[in-house]
This record gives C-alpha cells, sequence and structure tokens, in this order.
C-alpha cells in the first residue's frame, strides 16, 4: 500500500477556505453579493459551519482585515529586501496578478468602497507602509509619492483595460520606466 506523501500540501481548514470564499466574492461581485450563505455554499461548508468560525459577516470582515494585515506586512517585507531595491519592487508589482495579496486587497477595496471604515484605514495603513519605504529608498518624499502614482496608474491600465492598454506594453516599458525613476531618485545626487 502507498504511503501518503508527507510533503504534499496540506489541504486548507475550513476557516480559512471560508475567508478564501468571502475574500472571492468580495473581489468577483460586491460586499452585497457575499452574503453569508454565498460564502458558505463557495465554501463547500454549511452555513452552521461559517457561523461556528464566523458568528457575523462583520466577523468575516475582521478576518480578511486581520489577513489582510498579514499578507501586507509579508509583502512590505519583500519590498524593504527585494534585490533590484524597493522602486523596482513596487513597480513590477503594481501590474496585476492572480495572487493572494491581490485578492486580499481587492477584498479590502470592495469593502471600502461599501463604506467600511476599517478597510479604509487598511488600505491608508497600506499606503503609508509602502510611501515609507519608498522614501527612504529614493531619498525624496515627491518622487516616492511620484512612484506611487506611476504604480496606482499601472494597475488601473492593466487591470481595468487589459486588452486595450496602449500605455505599458511590455516588459520593456515596464524596465524604462523603473529606469526613469530610479534617474528621478538620484536627481540630487
Amino acid at each position: 500500500m502507498p504511503q501518503a506523501d508527507s510533503a504534499s500540501p496540506a489541504q486548507p481548514s475550513a476557516r480559512d477556505r471560508i475567508l478564501d470564499a468571502f475574500e472571492e466574492l468580495l473581489a468577483e461581485q460586491s460586499e452585497r453579493a457575499a452574503t453569508l450563505d454565498a460564502v458558505a455554499a463557495r465554501a463547500g461548508v454549511s452555513k452552521g459551519g461559517l457561523l461556528y468560525h464566523f458568528a457575523s459577516k462583520e466577523a468575516l470582515v475582521a478576518g480578511v482585515l486581520a489577513r489582510f494585515r498579514e499578507v501586507l506586512d509579508d509583502d512590505v517585507e519583500r519590498m524593504r529586501t527585494a534585490p533590484a531595491g524597493p522602486v523596482d519592487y513596487f513597480l513590477r508589482t503594481s501590474i496585476p496578478t492572480d495572487s493572494r495579496f491581490e485578492r486580499a486587497v481587492v477584498a479590502v477595496a470592495r469593502l471600502a468602497q461599501a463604506s467600511d471604515a476599517r478597510a479604509r484605514d487598511a488600505l491608508a495603513g497600506a499606503q503609508r507602509a509602502w510611501l515609507e519605504v519608498l522614501e527612504t529608498a529614493v531619498g525624496d518624499p515627491m518622487v516616492a509619492r511620484t512612484v506611487m502614482l506611476i504604480g496606482d496608474g499601472m494597475y488601473y491600465n492593466t487591470a481595468l483595460l487589459p486588452a486595450a492598454n496602449t500605455v505599458l506594453r511590455d516588459e520593456t516599458d515596464i524596465d524604462e520606466l523603473i529606469a526613469l525613476v530610479s534617474r528621478l531618485g538620484r536627481r540630487g545626487d
């Protein structure tokens, strides 16, 4: 009889599947569409199973916000220690990917759009954390803010206009943009 491979990834817990389902529904649809029934169905648990882990939708929101803080802390650390530097990391990661981090950001943004003050505060905190790393890296607060605005524009163009994007065409454009921003950061040297 074959033995189970101990190196195989563990299945996510019911709690994690519920949070994943809530984030997915938020990201794909809206806060209103992410009902307890819809979350339970997406997670493959009963409504009672969902309520065992999260007694209310507010508890689900708190869980998503806690998870966001965890992935944000990881992202900020990756940014600080990126081999090519924080500016390169920030701009390259400003292009949407199908990642846990992006899903968390979009889910929190949907909550903020639904007037959740905690979600707005969480996004503002993320922005402050990224800006602090960029300011340290470039040594100029205005250049750091410019980098953030460029990253926001990159995200917008690639997320909302993927087929019609005429601004950011390929990896060469990204390389040239990063080189230009790097020169801005060194202009006072």
